[in-house]
């Protein structure tokens, strides 16, 4: 069995759902994901419960990109928690991309990746909005804002940011189990005045404050009374921003990382809760370049 390409990539949390306002921002989490393309199949049997990979090659062979010309297979590692509003299936669309990539000699910028991934997460129904920011944030690191509604992936980046420091900050990640079932755009309707608190954030590049506002949202969209209160509970013990990340039900919380009392006490609150995983990461940063000025 050879491995003909391989792409990496990373899970995420939101700072703004595009569901809200048509507006969307995502940050980079350490949550690595490795997709290979092999030409015989794997031991292990794959995991494809939304025909994902499916629709990469259907929006790879749209855009009229090479393939090779037999059967192709894949092997995906991810420490992304599906179904959690983590962003799994985004950077698994932009991994297996990036091993089409390699397995053909193909180069696409950034945006390129960005524009299939989306069109691969549209056909595959496991996106509400095409998730244009979840891709940027797998892609690059960081956050960028997003227009939702603009004609391609670089034309809708409206702001970008490197994203909290990975060295003041600690993040949780509170998992109550896979999303039972995706939320409408409508739901979201009725929550504008949470989102637009969460633009205005980014705009003064208030990446956390942004964050809880969302959170405030999502979990109002979802109607979660129990996610709101577990999000309350982190603010109780510490943290310094908490919400809900996708359209849930994970939790994210960030919390200084000079003090490792409030990370333990943040740890030891959520494991009394018996259905519940917590995992520490941290942000990945985006690297931008030097200007000439």
């Amino acid at each position: 069995m050879a491995v003909l390409g391989s792409g990496s990539s990373n899970g995420g949390c939101s700072l703004l759902h595009a569901a809200g306002l048509g507006y969307g921002a995502s940050l980079a989490l350490d949550l690595p994901v490795k997709v290979r393309l092999l030409d015989k199949s794997p031991k292990k049997e794959l995991v494809d419960p939304d025909g994902l990979l499916a629709a990469v090659i259907e929006a790879w062979s749209n855009s009229s990109l090479p393939l090779p010309d037999y059967e192709l297979f894949w092997s995906v590692k991810s420490k992304v928690p599906p179904r959690q509003g983590l962003k799994s299936s985004a950077a698994v669309s932009v991994a297996a991309i990036r091993a089409l990539c390699a397995a053909t000699d193909t180069e696409l910028d950034n945006s390129q990746i960005v524009d299939l991934s989306a069109a691969a997460q549209l056909a595959a129904g496991v996106s509400l909005t095409g998730s244009y920011d979840d891709s940027w944030a797998a892609v690059e690191g960081g956050w960028k804002l997003v227009d939702i509604n603009a004609q391609d992936a670089r034309s809708g980046v409206l702001l970008e940011s490197k994203g909290p420091s990975s060295d003041d900050w600690n993040v949780l990640l509170i998992l109550r189990g896979d999303r039972e079932e995706r939320p409408a755009i409508d739901d979201f309707t009725y929550h504008q005045q949470a989102f637009s608190q969460a633009l205005s954030a980014l705009q003064e590049g208030k990446d956390l404050v942004a964050l809880t506002w969302n959170g405030r949202g999502v979990v109002g969209a979802l109607n979660d009374p129990e996610g709101r209160r577990m999000t309350n509970d982190a603010f109780v013990n510490g943290a310094r921003a908490a919400g809900m990340s996708g359209s849930g039900p994970a939790i994210v919380i960030f919390a200084p990382a000079i003090s490792k009392p409030t990370l333990e006490r943040l740890s030891k609150w959520y494991e009394r809760f018996g259905d519940v995983e917590v995992i520490k990461t941290t942000v990945i940063n985006a690297v931008f370049e030097e200007s000439d000025e």
